[in-house]
């Protein structure tokens, strides 16, 4: 299942050039063009899911499964300091490419190319706070 106009499905059916790091009948995994460090790479499945909302945990599961052996190559090729994990989904949460993707982004040490910005809100919510926020996020689980 694929769609005409999206960049990874063209990638995915050799429509557009891509540097290959790993394929399987399940998962193609590609360097980032962007490179914000080096060995930036992007993991899709081959059947396209817009983003995790509408993702099934079959494709999940498949998706998920190579992570750790293609970080685990990119570590052992060029040694890096650590590794983020980053999914965007939807336009709020900056998703450009509507495809499901994990960036798998090496780090080398400061001033490497990426910095995750985030404010904390530790003294907003209480621990009672966090157990009702925690109970109606589980009341929507979805088995």
């Amino acid at each position: 299942m694929s769609h005409k106009d999206c960049v990874f499905c063209k990638i995915i059916n050799g429509e557009l050039p891509s540097a290959k790091v790993y394929e399987d009948e399940e998962v193609l995994a590609f360097l980032d063009l962007t490179q914000i460090t080096k060995g930036h790479t992007l993991v899709v499945p081959k059947i396209h899911t817009k983003n995790i909302y509408e993702t099934t945990p079959e494709v999940a599961k498949e998706l998920f499964a190579r992570i750790p052996v293609i970080a685990n190559a990119i570590k052992d090729t060029y040694k890096p300091l650590g590794m983020n994990l980053l999914n965007n989904n939807e336009k709020a949460a900056e998703q450009s490419v509507f495809h499901l993707h994990v960036h798998l982004i090496p780090r080398y040490g400061e001033g490497d190319g990426y910095t995750p910005n985030w404010t904390t809100h530790t003294d907003e919510y209480t621990s009672e706070d966090l157990q009702q926020i925690a109970k109606k996020i589980n009341e929507n689980i979805k088995h």
